[in-house]
């Protein structure tokens, strides 16, 4: 399975929404200061694409009306195997969280950025998460020898998020 990505302006959006073959359902639409974000989780797009992704993990439903959340990740083609692992064997323990809807860990078919994805039913259930004691688990070694950001040649430059709604 894959998701594919458009970025774009308001205006293009809707008329991509409104001449697409897609059924509007079948595309989540998201939006913030600057931009739309539409995604399309498929085998096949029939949106126009900014970037495709194959969908490494995957839990709940990707929806609208929601806070999505995308840390952006790039990584050394070196370390894409480890950067994987870690993804592969990750606790899960935000699947629990109040507000959690969805989660997608993205591999780039096009670029070197991986994009973590999150769904949240508003803001402020992402923030409880962020300072909840499962992300702390989830999130223990970083900053330390044993944690993926420690590791030499795997990021080139730094990790950025950008959000919707």
């Amino acid at each position: 399975m894959k998701l594919f990505k458009w970025i774009g302006s308001k205006q293009e959006a809707h008329t991509i929404l409104k001449d697409s073959r897609t059924q509007e359902e079948e595309v989540v639409c998201l939006r913030n200061n600057e931009e739309m974000l539409l995604l399309q989780e498929t085998m096949e797009a029939s949106i126009p694409v900014t970037e495709t992704y194959e969908i490494l993990d995957r839990t709940g439903a990707l929806q609208n009306n929601c806070f999505a959340v995308l840390n952006n990740i790039p990584v050394t083609e070196e370390g894409r195997a480890q950067f994987e692992e870690r993804f592969r064997n990750r606790a899960g323990l935000i699947e629990e969280e109040p507000g959690f809807i969805a989660i997608r860990v993205l591999r780039p078919l096009q670029s070197d950025t991986y994009v973590i994805l999150t769904l949240w039913e508003n803001e402020e259930s992402f923030a409880n998460w962020q300072q909840s004691k499962a992300y702390s688990k989830a999130h223990a070694k970083r900053g330390t020898e044993q944690g993926i950001d420690k590791r030499p040649n795997l990021f080139p430059r730094p990790s950025f998020v950008t959000t919707y709604q």
